[in-house]
């Protein structure tokens, strides 16, 4: 099994039904059985207010990405250098782009911002 993992975008436009070539890759990963979910995916997801239990319970039923010892060091240096060179780089989406690096595995999202950190290690999905 190759994880793939699923932004908060790409798995919020799937929950609400949009149409698109991400919520298509997401439908794909969960029926293969292979989608995770970073950490803050899921911290981000499950804030939404008015989230049933239903979805809740399912969100809390995908893997998560663990986090490994030194992420938040990783995570600062990888914003750093992103900032550096001039690109935009959200702390949520840094953390994200972190949790995917250090388990190698690549990301589904609809969020442009997350290719500044394709020069840094990130893999997206096409």
């Amino acid at each position: 099994m190759n994880p793939i993992a699923l932004d908060s975008s790409s798995l919020v436009g799937f929950l609400n039904g949009r149409a698109g070539s991400d919520t298509t890759a997401v439908r794909d990963a969960l029926a293969a059985g292979n989608a995770v979910l970073p950490p803050l995916v899921v911290t981000e997801v499950l804030s939404l207010p008015g989230l049933s239990d239903e979805v809740k319970t399912f969100v809390r039923g995908i893997v998560q990405l663990p986090i490994t010892a030194g992420y938040c060091e990783r995570a600062g240096e990888l914003r750093a250098r992103v900032l550096a060179g001039g690109r935009r780089a959200r702390v949520a989406d840094t953390l994200i782009a972190q949790s995917c690096i250090d388990h190698d595995v690549l990301l589904i999202s609809a969020d442009a911002d997350f290719r500044h950190f394709t020069a840094h290690g990130l893999r997206l999905t096409d």
